[in-house]
């Protein structure tokens, strides 16, 4: 049986999660600015579903597997952190000059590029799995199926963070024409890829415990 109060705990708490800044934000934030709507939306959507594999694996037990195996921890981790770094650097040294207008073709192209990247960078974070691991056991009531219930609550924060992403691309279009101007695209870019090189650092320099 669902407890109310606990379950209205945890959706507290996931709401402070998902709209805390991070790499994901700076992703869906700069797709939004520089790329549009349909590529912003894609990159969300994206992080979504990284986080809801997240939460089925953990819901599995791989979560508790890379919570007690260095190994398999250190294994996925560094893949992260290197995925991270090897984007961050290219959006760096090689920031885009300008925005320009593509053709429909051209926005599929890259609203799957953002989608991949979204998925990528959260199937490669383990730190997401052991957040799961470590959270959701806090608001599990007695006498429910923890696998379900624990999907079932990783599932909610997922959808939390679809509706802040969605709020956040609706605030950034009034203002894309000023964000898309050939400097704020550069800046844009290497602002981006600062932020993942944090995060890959951060994550390579992590422990499962």
């Amino acid at each position: 049986m669902i407890d109310l109060p606990m379950l209205l705990a945890f959706i507290a708490a996931a709401s402070v999660l998902a709209v805390t800044p991070g790499v994901d934000t700076a992703m869906v934030l700069r797709a939004a600015a520089v790329d549009g709507r349909r590529t912003a939306l894609l990159a969300a959507v994206g992080v979504a579903l990284g986080c809801l594999a997240w939460g089925g694996a953990v819901s599995l037990g791989l979560g508790v597997l890379l919570q007690r195996s260095e190994v398999a921890y250190t294994v996925l981790k560094s893949a992260g952190a290197a995925y991270l770094l090897w984007v961050g650097i290219k959006l760096l040294l090689k920031p885009r000059q300008s925005f320009q207008n593509k053709l429909e073709g051209d926005n599929t192209v890259s609203g799957w590029s953002a989608f991949a990247r979204g998925l990528l960078t959260n199937l490669l974070n383990p730190k997401v799995g052991i957040f799961y691991v470590t959270l959701l056991p806090q608001f599990i009531p007695a006498g429910v199926a923890l696998s379900m219930y624990s999907f079932f609550l990783a599932s909610i924060h997922v959808l939390l963070t679809v509706v802040w992403f969605g709020l956040l691309i609706a605030a950034t279009m009034p203002l894309k024409n000023l964000l898309s101007q050939p400097s704020t695209v550069k800046a844009l870019d290497r602002v981006t890829g600062g932020i993942f090189i944090a995060f890959g650092l951060k994550i390579a320099a992590s422990s499962a415990r």
